[in-house]
């Protein structure tokens, strides 16, 4: 294909408004023009090219890179976000794109609302529980979606497992044709009904705020972790000090996708800390006041989680897959139960060495590499007279696996 000229990519307004004057010129002189149908019908394809209808992408790419003249492949909205412009060229191929307004900014548009703090995420394709998980975790989302992982289903994952965080979505379904929709419903309702494809769901908190930002995408990571205990509401001195949250972070790695238990999870500090990051979060205790003050926690802290007052290990059987556990409280057998789930990584805190080897053991027993350090600190404490010494922090035995 050396010497051959760029792939022109169209995207289509479904207004049917026509494309930028350039780009009509070369869909006027393409000898071929591949596309899904409905683009297909809205512009003027000449009599003298070749049409692909696009069904397997991979066959339209290919039927591109073998064909010897101008080419022009149509696409939706915006072919360079989440569109085909990166698959050509990461098939070698040279292109120019015409865009048009992408899917995501007219569904915000047909409701009036700004969009530059929103996350988009997608489910052609991909993992549809990372999208749910996003949409759980953050307040304003637009998911992409197709056949199979459309409104339904992401209403069924946001109603599913999901205590305490309440969310409303949108629908916006064939955007810009004569039969445009847009529905605002709860999760439970878009679990039960039939939607008409193509549609993109916006999902979002009941109350959407956020400050002026300056960049998108807009920094998910938080300026500070590892907080204080100072930082949350605690009984007794029952929180994960600082130091051990930061290496559980580091291990457990939370982020915009992710779905994190914290098992045992106290006054919530761990599970407050990943909902910083941009994760879903499910904290679990068999303690109701403990709920409660997971729960103010992370009011406090400007994040949902999804509290669940039982006793583990027999709670966790209910929930949804994780990426990621800390175990904050429970024995060998709770360590055993979020084991076998297929986590990513799991992280246990134990106060006494004797059931560190137990811990181990379990996480080896599900194909964990196992590895594990004993944090003591000492903090550094102000004396009379302007000197420091160090004041010791009780010992806790942090061991994790990997897979």
């Amino acid at each position: 294909m050396t010497g051959a000229p760029p792939v022109t990519v169209i995207g289509v307004d479904a207004d049917g408004r026509p494309p930028l004057p350039w780009a009509a010129r070369r869909l006027a002189e393409a000898t071929l023009v591949v596309g899904a149908a409905r683009h297909l019908a809205a512009v003027p394809v000449p009599p003298h090219a070749a049409r692909h209808m696009l069904g397997d992408v991979g066959a339209g790419v290919a039927a591109v890179r073998e064909h010897a003249g101008p080419a022009v492949v149509l696409a939706s909205g915006d072919p360079g976000f989440f569109g085909i412009v990166r698959l050509l060229r990461e098939r070698g191929l040279a292109v120019e794109v015409a865009p048009a307004v992408s899917s995501v900014a007219a569904a915000f548009a047909s409701i009036g609302l700004s969009w530059d703090d929103a996350a988009v995420v997608s489910a052609h394709g991909r993992e549809l529980r990372r999208a749910v998980n996003a949409c759980r975790a953050l307040p304003k989302v637009a998911v992409l979606t197709a056949p199979g992982a459309g409104p339904a289903e992401i209403g069924a994952g946001l109603a599913a497992a999901s205590p305490g965080v309440s969310r409303r979505m949108v629908v916006a379904e064939l955007l810009g044709t004569p039969e445009e929709r847009v529905t605002e419903c709860t999760p439970e309702q878009a679990a039960t009904r039939e939607w008409a494809d193509p549609n993109v769901v916006l999902v979002l908190a009941t109350e959407v705020t956020a400050a002026r930002g300056w960049s998108w995408p807009r920094r998910r990571v938080p300026y500070r972790w590892a907080l204080p205990e100072t930082s949350f509401e605690h009984r007794d001195g029952m929180i994960s000090k600082a130091e051990v949250r930061a290496l559980a972070l580091a291990h457990l790695a939370p982020g915009v996708g992710d779905l994190v238990w914290d098992v045992g999870c106290g006054s919530g500090s761990v599970a407050v800390e990943c909902a910083r990051f941009g994760a879903a979060v499910i904290a679990a205790d068999h303690d109701a006041d403990q709920c409660e003050r997971a729960g103010r926690n992370a009011a406090a802290h400007g994040v949902e989680i999804s509290v669940v007052r039982a006793a583990a290990p027999a709670c966790l059987a209910a929930l949804p897959d994780p990426d990621a556990v800390f175990v904050g409280g429970g024995g060998p057998e709770t360590v055993a139960a979020a084991a076998g789930r297929g986590a990513r990584s799991v992280v246990v805190a134990l106060a006494a060495l004797d059931r560190v080897a137990a811990a181990r053991d379990a996480l080896r027993a599900a194909s964990y590499d196992v590895g594990g350090v004993a944090i003591n600190a000492g903090r550094f404490a102000d004396l009379p007279g302007g000197a420091t010494r160090l004041a010791a922090v009780n010992p806790v035995f942090l061991v994790w696996g990997h897979r």
